[in-house]
Parts: C-alpha cells; structure tokens; sequence
C-alpha cells in the first residue's frame, strides 16, 4: 500500500507527522475485542506502515506549531499515546512492541502521563491489558501522582479495574497522590459526586453512579484498605461518605466483612468520628438513615472530639423527618456522659 507523501516529508516529521498519521489511520480497523494472544501475525497496512519509522520517531513528540494551530493539547505527545488515546489497538500494540525493545514503554508527555496512563484515561482497557502485559509499569505517575488505578477511579471506569486484574501484575492500591488520597478514597470521591443528590435506594443509580459503585466493589475486592486515612485530614472512606450523607455507601461500607467493625466506625479524623460528622448534616432522612446504621454497627456516642463535643451535641437544630432532630427520636439513643 503506498504510503502518503505527507508523512513522509521531512517538514512532518520534524514536526507534525505524528499527528498526520494518528489522523489517518481508520479507528474501526483497530478496534477489537480480540484478546491479546489472538492478535493477527499477518501484516496490516498500518503494521507495515510504522515499520517504515525508526525507533527515534516513535520516540519524538509533538512540538508547538510556530505559526497559530490548534494542536496545543497535543504538545508532548509520541505516537504511542496516539494510538492509545484513539483505541488504535493493533497499531498501539504494535508501537508498544517496537518500544519495548528500547525499554522506552514508559515514555511520558509533557503532563507526565505514560501510554498506560493515557489508555487508561481514554477508557481503553484491551490496550491498557496489552501495555501491562507487555511489560509497562503498573504503578507509574502523572504530575499529580495518579496512577492507573487513581484514573480509573476518578473518572469510574471499571473496565480499566478490570484489566489491570486480568493483566495478573501487582499493583500498589495504597499508593497516594499528591492530595494524599489513594484510589479507594479517589472512587469514594467521584461516587459522592455522582450520586448528589444522595438517594436512600441503590437500584435507581445513574449510570455514572453504578459505574463508580462497581468501582469502589472492586477495589474493595482487589484488596483496598478501607481503613486507611487520607493525608490532609485522616479521613477514611466511612467519613468521606458520611460527609457527603450518602447513606447508600455507608451501608456498602458497614457491611464489609473483614476486619473490626467497631474499631473502623469509631475511628477518629481530627478529632471526630463517623458518628460526629453524621450528627453534623443537615436535618433529614439521609441524617437519620446513617447515623442509625452507625449506632448499628457499633458507633460509640459518647467519645468526644477535640472540642469536648459528643455527638449529640452537634445535631442541628429543626424538625426532621416526623420530628427528628435534637429530638427524643434521636438522642434517647445517645446517652450522655
């Protein structure tokens, strides 16, 4: 098949080929389902194509136009990232084969992404299986201390979750960014963000919403220390959903079943505990709901906090549901010391 000329040119490759190239190939023509082991021997046009580049124009990024164009978000890239943020399967595992060979699979962009990164962030996960299995490295970073599991989190994408645990390699689930979150407390986040307003029933979830729950499932099930605190605030993941008066995930998390339950609700964030911040909401039935799951599952109500405060003392005043607030309902259950 006859290349293009453009690509060829030297002005292109010295500055906008790649983004040529990327531009050409067809993305229906990569995008499979295929698994990796599966991948044709014979040669597509695309194949042959980057055979006719060398290692160091795989390894070239775009460079800023010097006359106006609309290519900035694109400084910095190579090809591979390209084909990764395209869902160009076959040519991104191609490139990545080729760069293998360098040791180069790890290339970043000007934001510190690597091709895992970037896939992972498109929503891509045969290519971010591939890139593991080929050897890229799990637990690589962006500017903002993200890992893959970190992107996957943030934008719920259990897709991603899904190939990296089809992908066997050891992963870090306690690593932190550079908020001091790890990416339990990153999918705790994003699904607080999803499902505001908070609902009391799960089976009426957006999409956006089932798709972060899965996400928090799945780190849960890989392994994810629910009881670990996030830097800034000692938060844990109880507090960040009883902040956000999500009584869904408040009982997701009450109900996991290893380790003491009593220790975890009553784990303390500067002072407070779950119980304390669920006192603190707004008057309601998301208020009730939690901090009747909570006094469940073994909160104590008369640990106090850094103010003295137990948390009775900080219900708000005014009527809730069918009268609760500061009311009998409530407090005749948190008895006072």
């Amino acid at each position: 098949m006859r290349v293009r000329p453009a690509i060829l040119a030297s002005q292109y490759t010295k500055r906008l080929w790649v983004l040529d190239l990327a531009a050409w190939l067809p993305p229906r023509a990569f995008q499979t389902g295929t698994p990796t082991r599966m991948l044709p021997t014979q040669t597509a046009p695309t194949l042959t194509l980057l055979r006719l580049l060398k290692a160091s124009q795989l390894l070239t990024s775009t460079h800023p136009p010097t006359q106006g164009g609309s290519v900035h978000f694109l400084w910095g890239w190579r090809l591979l990232h390209l084909f990764a943020a395209r869902g160009l399967r076959w040519a991104a595992y191609a490139a990545a084969e080729m760069l293998q060979v360098y040791r180069h699979l790890d290339i970043r962009e000007h934001k510190g992404k690597t091709p895992l990164l970037v896939a992972a962030a498109a929503n891509q996960p045969l290519i971010v299986e591939d890139l593991l299995k080929l050897g890229a490295e799990p637990n690589a970073a962006d500017h903002q201390g993200r890992s893959v599991l970190h992107v996957a989190a943030t934008y719920g994408l259990p897709g991603v979750l899904s190939a990296v645990i089809n992908s066997g390699v050891q992963v870090d689930l306690e690593a932190r960014d550079f908020e001091g979150l790890t990416p339990l407390h990153t999918a705790i986040l994003a699904l607080n963000v999803a499902m505001h307003p908070p609902d009391l029933c799960s089976r009426v979830l957006s999409t956006q919403a089932r798709d972060g729950l899965a996400c928090v499932q799945m780190l849960l099930h890989m392994g994810a220390d629910h009881t670990s605190q996030e830097i800034k605030s000692n938060k844990t993941v109880l507090h960040l959903a009883v902040q956000a008066a999500n009584p869904t995930l408040v009982q997701l998390l009450l109900e996991l079943p290893r380790g003491d339950l009593r220790a975890f609700v009553n784990m303390k964030a500067h002072g407070n505990t779950a119980l304390h911040m669920a006192a603190a909401l707004p008057p309601g039935p998301p208020q009730e709901s939690i901090v009747r799951r909570l006094l469940a599952a073994g909160a104590d109500p008369t640990l106090r906090n850094l103010e003295n405060e137990q948390p009775v003392h900080l219900l708000r005043p005014g009527p809730g549901p069918e009268g609760v607030s500061a009311e009998p309902t409530l407090t005749a259950e948190w008895p006072l010391t």
